[in-house]
């Protein structure tokens, strides 16, 4: 009985500590989910389901009887049919063509400008680098709209300063015309955004380790050398990064052209696909096209961020 007793009790132990083991293992397991739960919650809601209820508007067709609704309003599957008569839209079209003429642009003057600020700044020569980050830094930190506001001031004729100089020199200069209107929003966006790119690419610059400096500096590297061929080669990450995040900003311009609309009648209610998409859906109450023009500038931005990095990775392998 003894030798039976004594074999029984320490499984009964081990049984017991196998248990809190695996309870232990559970909530191990549970905790990072617990903890995520909140941010998937909101990142779901606000994120995931928007997309879908927009893909799923962009596939349905709304139809109402009656001569002004009034007998009910049914709802069924357009197939591409939104899709269609997005596409056939010449002012959408043209938009798109529009703000892809913009980023062949103002795209690569931004990244060009951005990383020469940050080498500059991070140049053993530098003087007050903490001061001029801020400084480039801070128009990021002003709403596209209230920029757009500002910038306006110094475009329309009568307020213009600009204006009033050029023609005291005999200089007729029209910020707001048809031709030129275009590059005044791309004057705005690279004001803008400079200061926030040249932040990142900062960021890369201080993760090169001192001693490549240093090696650079003992084979008797001047500045110039150690920027092309130390500097510039480390931080393509940054530049990768920020030209996609350029990429995508460029479909969604949108605050810049709709506050330029008060004061530039060359920008009309289409004149970018983002504004093209708020006028077909507010203005003309179309829902489901101006769903599928949204979902056609999701895919536009991403095939064209996909086409860069494939380029990019490619030209590095």
């Amino acid at each position: 009985m003894s030798a039976t007793a004594g074999t029984a009790r320490p499984s009964a132990l081990q049984r017991e500590g196998g248990g809190r083991a695996r309870q232990q293992r559970r909530a191990v397991t549970r905790a990072p989910w617990i903890l995520l739960a909140p941010f998937l919650a909101l990142f779901a809601l606000t994120f995931i389901f928007p997309i879908i209820a927009a893909v799923g508007s962009s596939f349905t067709k709304v139809t109402r009887s009656g001569l002004f609704g009034e007998t009910g309003v049914h709802s069924g599957f357009a197939g591409f049919e939104n899709y269609a008569r997005a596409l056939g839209d010449g002012s959408f079209l043209a938009s798109i063509g529009r703000v892809l003429l913009f980023g062949v642009v103002q795209v690569p003057v931004m990244i060009a400008l951005c990383t020469v600020l940050a080498l500059l700044l991070e140049s053993a020569s530098a003087k007050w680098p903490g001061f001029f980050r801020a400084a480039y830094f801070m128009p990021y930190g002003v709403p596209g709209v209230i920029a757009t506001i500002l910038w306006s001031f110094l475009y329309v004729p009568g307020l213009s300063p600009l204006v009033d100089a050029a023609k005291s020199v005999g200089l007729t200069v029209n910020f707001l015309g048809p031709d030129t209107v275009l590059w005044s929003i791309a004057n705005i966006v690279t004001w803008s955004y400079t200061g926030y790119n040249m932040l990142i690419i900062i960021a890369q610059l201080k993760s090169i380790p001192s001693e490549i400096y240093e090696a650079a500096r003992v084979d008797g590297a001047g500045p110039f050398r150690v920027a092309w061929t130390i500097q510039l080669p480390l931080i393509r990450p940054a530049l990768v990064l920020t030209t996609v995040f350029s990429i995508i900003g460029t479909l969604q311009l949108f605050a810049e052209a709709q506050v330029l609309q008060t004061v530039a009648p060359a920008v009309d209610s289409q004149y970018t696909p983002n504004l093209s998409a708020y006028t077909t859906a507010f203005a003309y109450n179309d829902y489901n096209v101006a769903a599928a023009q949204a979902v056609l500038i999701a895919l536009a931005a991403f095939i064209l961020s996909f086409t860069f990095l494939r380029f990019t990775n490619r030209k590095s392998s």
